[in-house]
């Protein structure tokens, strides 16, 4: 059976967070030769009444088929953002409809949350004592009202294992997309992205997307250092290399590109290192000495130490979790 999705639309729900399950896990198909084309998750959408209308925060009204037990079949649920969240947001607590829905919840289910759907499952104790993300404006006064949440401002998503929560809007793309590279391995994430056209790992974080003063437009930016250094990821690449791709000095570079990709330009070329060995991982029998020198870290202990930086996990696990997942679709 595929896995299943459900999606629980609150009222005032945003209609775009809404469909982003959908549209990324609903179009999320095998491409191996067993399974090409086969679906593998079911969506489901759910309300916290019998089945009715619910509420958008737009000029029209949704009606959803499922009542609040089509949660006790999840094998993840979805809780998409919602402006009417009423004493979850201005007291920390949930509704007794809200409390009843996720009495249906079964223990291990995955739990995520797109935009402000985090005030939810913190409301619900799901994120006491672990790192979650929300909407940069939402960040300060999340943080206030859930003092037992680690909140990071600055992520566009957090994978906790079981629980996930992402930034605003589009970020839940970014996260449904990870969490398909993860069921599913980078193959089926990249061709839901290529068909919903959109990239399937996006740089950097929140801090780009917070308003400060608009750069000149004079000024150039730093898209074909960025470029250049994608076709040269396996070898040493200075800052200064990438300064002279756009001619500037190298404070300016560094300064120029914090303020497009938001993160230094250090941490992106890590980033993309990551990317490119979490590939070769997955769908090459490359030795790991050379996943390491294909991928730009050089030697085996760099790859281990990056690679357990930012996925926590060995490049024999990861390549081992992949492989299995691969012939153990779930």
């Amino acid at each position: 059976m595929p896995h299943r999705v459900v999606v629980l639309a609150l009222d005032g729900v945003l209609p775009f967070e809404l469909g982003i399950a959908q549209r990324i896990f609903g179009r999320s198909l095998g491409i191996e030769p067993r399974d090409r084309g086969a679906k593998l998750y079911e969506v489901i959408t759910c309300s916290v009444r019998p089945p009715g209308p619910v509420a958008t925060d737009a000029d029209f009204t949704i009606t959803v088929e499922h009542g609040p037990k089509a949660l006790a079949g999840a094998d993840t649920v979805v809780i998409p953002a919602s402006y009417e969240l009423g004493p979850v947001y201005s007291e920390g607590r949930l509704t007794d409809e809200l409390a009843a829905a996720f009495a249906h919840i079964r223990p291990g289910t995955r739990m995520v949350s797109i935009c402000t759907g985090g005030y939810v499952l913190a409301a619900a104790g799901y994120l006491d004592g672990r790192p979650a993300t929300t909407h940069w404006s939402s960040a300060d006064h999340f943080q206030a009202l859930f003092p037992a949440v680690r909140v990071d401002p600055d992520v566009l998503f957090i994978d906790d294992g079981d629980v996930l929560t992402s930034a605003g809007v589009a970020a839940g793309i970014d996260l449904c997309l990870h969490i398909v590279r993860r069921d599913h391995g980078t193959a089926v994430a990249n061709d839901v992205a290529r068909r919903t056209v959109v990239p399937p790992h996006r740089d950097g974080g929140q801090a780009q997307y917070i308003k400060r003063p608009v750069p000149d437009a004079q000024l150039a930016g730093t898209t074909t250092a960025r470029a250049w250094a994608l076709g040269r990821l396996e070898r040493p690449i200075l800052l200064r290399e990438l300064a002279q791709q756009e001619s500037m000095s190298v404070r300016t570079f560094t300064r120029r590109f914090r303020e497009e990709v938001g993160i230094s330009p250090v941490q992106w070329l890590t980033q993309q290192r990551v990317e490119r060995a979490r590939q070769l991982l997955e769908s090459t029998d490359l030795s790991i000495d050379q996943v390491a020198r294909d991928a730009g870290f050089g030697t085996p202990t760099s790859l281990r130490q990056h690679l357990q930086a930012a996925l926590g996990v060995s490049p024999t696990g990861y390549r081992r979790t992949f492989r299995a997942t691969a012939g153990n679709r779930c």
